[in-house]
């Protein structure tokens, strides 16, 4: 049946079938009728995730349901730091992009390039887990972590999160989904266009009126839509 459940595991299969996610990443939503609680698949592959597979949490990363014995995202903190830092802030993505890797490594900034990416916002930060933490395995593993991550990510789109992937904030599920899919497609334009000369990025007023187009209800639906029937759920 239709609902925030639903629609977030359609949301986890859209991210994977436009190779954003793979085995890991995962995406969640802030429960549509309790503000200090968020939905989150259990530990599953996105491409795997159904209505079923969707979990409560509270705002310190556990499940709100304490007898529920299913295995949890190891990085849900993420999320729940995202959330407790942030109001404004409905859905959250969190993802391993290959194209977006590259700049997390390098002294090249990620900036939107293309029409469609003016959700990515103006600035893009670069968090580095090591900077406070030392060396660790790279996860984001507790909420000490997390909020260091939202930290970082202060009143942006996007942090990219060095060697790792990167983390995407938005007003709603679509705009977090529809965001972290032209986020991707700009890195990989900008990786493509460096090779061939000196790149013009778009102007800060540029990406605030691509943004603000992408983010018509009327536009946002299209492309929804678009993503639905390509990704073919069948739940």
């Amino acid at each position: 049946m239709p609902g925030p459940a639903y629609d977030l595991a359609l949301a986890n299969r859209i991210l994977a079938r436009e190779g954003v996610v793979d085995a890991y990443g995962h995406v969640s939503l802030r429960h549509p009728g309790q503000e200090s609680r968020f939905l989150l698949s259990c530990s599953r592959s996105p491409e795997l995730v159904t209505p079923q597979d969707i979990m409560e949490f509270d705002l310190a990363g556990e499940p709100a349901d304490r007898a529920d014995e299913r295995q949890t995202y190891l990085e849900r903190f993420i999320h729940s730091a995202v959330y407790e830092s942030r109001g404004d802030v409905m859905a959250v993505v969190h993802s391993h992009s290959p194209a977006v890797l590259p700049f997390s490594i390098t002294d090249a900034p990620l900036r939107p390039a293309i029409h469609t990416a003016g959700l990515i916002g103006a600035r893009i930060p670069v968090w580095d887990i090591r900077t406070k933490f030392g060396d660790t395995d790279m996860l984001v593993r507790n909420m000490e972590q997390g909020r260091d991550m939202a930290r970082n990510l202060g009143a942006c789109s996007v942090i990219l999160m060095r060697g790792h992937g990167c983390t995407v904030a938005a007003a709603d599920l679509k705009e977090a989904v529809i965001a972290a899919i032209y986020l991707q497609l700009n890195a990989a334009v900008q990786l493509a266009a460096c090779q061939l000369g000196k790149l013009r990025y778009l102007s800060d007023s540029e990406t605030k009126l691509t943004a603000e187009t992408n983010r018509l209800p009327a536009v946002k639906a299209r492309m929804w839509d678009y993503y639905v029937k390509r990704a073919d759920a069948g739940f």
